[in-house]
């Protein structure tokens, strides 16, 4: 998005915000940086190609009388009269029958979310620890996935926990996530739109239902809600609890409600395990007994017990859809390498499977438009150093996919390899190629 001098002039109130949250535990008076400007900078930050919500307005049409909008939208703000629209629900396919829930929020409802984001942004960011990646400023996935492989190699491995928390989003209990924004936040304005938003309802094909817990589906306010509420159930009771408790070193690693810990030493590894589960039940959230495991996951030459013996060798455990595994270089020395999880490389293949199905009788050009942006997107997250061999793999994939489908667009006999070969001179698919600009973050 292009900064205009908006933009500056916003970034200079979440300063002030920021310098605010720095010196003052409780903050009572928020709400009022929240203007016709700061409002004007949330539209601007708001995705405008998104589906329409329940009310079927676009950001198009929100757009045709853009600051009357933002005018009314923030006096009802803070009057206490703004009503969060319910969320519609669509299902999206994922092959094999199965569907995924997504929910569609209105465009107004993005905008006010994303301008109380926001502020909530300036304030948590002085709280939030470094363990912590997930949908923050400056922050990403590749960034925790190095971070977690330089804490593996300076330990040479060690213990491993995956932590699987149980339908995390739709769970979080809502009485309990505004207990733990009352600490920090005691704006009235902010505090009630919040709590509307969490009770807001679930349209689906013209029926209304109201959750009982959960945050908001597809909403924008929602990733950083989750991020304030396992900053207090897990970030800050590993920092502050956990670690000064173990007899090695040990880490956590977390991008949303994904998190794995590393451990020196088995026995620290064991005790957090035995008491993970509590720390969570305390706070409603309930573990997924059987993706939430132990690893050991010690490098091969130096993954030996108390007598010298081999401990047979090391596990591998999933995180960020990575398998994450030893190996030995080129060079022959031991290293950690990442390669595209089994599920994940599924996923990826069946979702561009059911796109293929569906556009499958549309113009060429088109097809092969869609295809080249779902292959960018996969190349740029999982085309990593160590696993082109699994992107390759996928692109492979793909143009069998393609093929097949494109054989079906009439009963007439089948697209030959031939034939299919000319047709990708013509229209070529992005080739994969390693993502420099991850290997510089990372």
């Amino acid at each position: 998005m292009t900064e205009t001098k908006g933009s500056t002039s916003i970034s200079t109130k979440q300063e002030r915000i920021a310098e605010l949250a720095k010196r003052f535990q409780t903050l009572t008076t928020l709400s009022h940086h929240i203007d016709e400007a700061w409002l004007i900078e949330a539209y601007r930050r708001t995705r405008k190609d998104g589906a329409a919500g329940v009310d079927g307005q676009s950001a198009e049409e929100y757009a045709q009388n853009l600051e009357g909008n933002l005018a009314v939208l923030l006096e009802r703000a803070k009057a206490g009269t703004y009503r969060a629209p319910a969320v519609r629900r669509v299902h999206i396919p994922k092959g094999r029958g199965e569907t995924r829930p997504i929910g569609i929020p209105t465009f107004e409802d993005k905008v006010l979310q994303r301008a109380v984001t926001m502020v909530l942004e300036a304030v948590y960011e002085q709280d939030f620890l470094l363990c912590n990646y997930g949908f923050r400023p400056g922050r990403d996935q590749h960034q925790c996935l190095q971070a977690l492989r330089d804490a593996a190699r300076k330990m040479a491995g060690g213990w491993v926990l995956e932590v699987d928390i149980r339908k995390f989003f739709d769970t979080i209990p809502r009485q309990r996530l505004l207990e733990i924004l009352r600490q920090r936040v005691r704006d009235g304005v902010i505090l009630r739109l919040v709590a509307k938003w969490l009770h807001a309802g679930v349209t689906e094909e013209g029926t209304t239902t109201y959750p009982e817990a959960g945050t908001p589906q597809g909403g924008v306010v929602s990733p950083l809600l989750a991020n304030i509420f396992l900053h207090e159930v897990l970030d800050t009771w590993f920092e502050k609890e956990v670690r000064p408790r173990m007899h090695g070193h040990s880490s956590l690693f977390r991008y949303a409600d994904d998190a794995v810990m590393l451990f020196e030493k088995e026995e620290d590894a064991r005790r957090v395990l035995e008491v993970l589960p509590k720390r969570f039940e305390k706070y409603g959230l309930v573990l997924h007994p059987e993706k939430t495991r132990l690893v050991r996951f010690r490098r091969p030459d130096r993954d030996t017990d108390a007598g010298g013996r081999g401990g047979g060798g090391p596990g591998t455990f999933n995180f960020l859809g990575f398998t994450h595994h030893w190996a030995r270089t080129m060079s022959g020395y031991w290293a950690m390498f990442r390669r595209t999880k089994a599920s994940s490389q599924r996923q990826a293949l069946r979702d561009i499977w059911v796109w293929l199905k569906t556009h499958r009788h549309r113009p060429l050009g088109e097809q092969q438009l869609g295809l080249n942006q779902r292959l960018r997107g996969h190349y740029g997250y999982f085309a990593i150093r160590g696993n082109m061999t699994r992107v390759w793999q996928l692109f492979a994939q793909v143009q069998r996919a393609w093929k097949k489908w494109l054989s079906r667009r009439s009963d007439k006999a089948g697209l030959t390899w031939a034939r299919f070969h000319k047709l990708l001179a013509r229209y070529p698919l992005q080739r994969p190629a390693l993502n420099v600009r991850s290997e510089r973050t990372a």
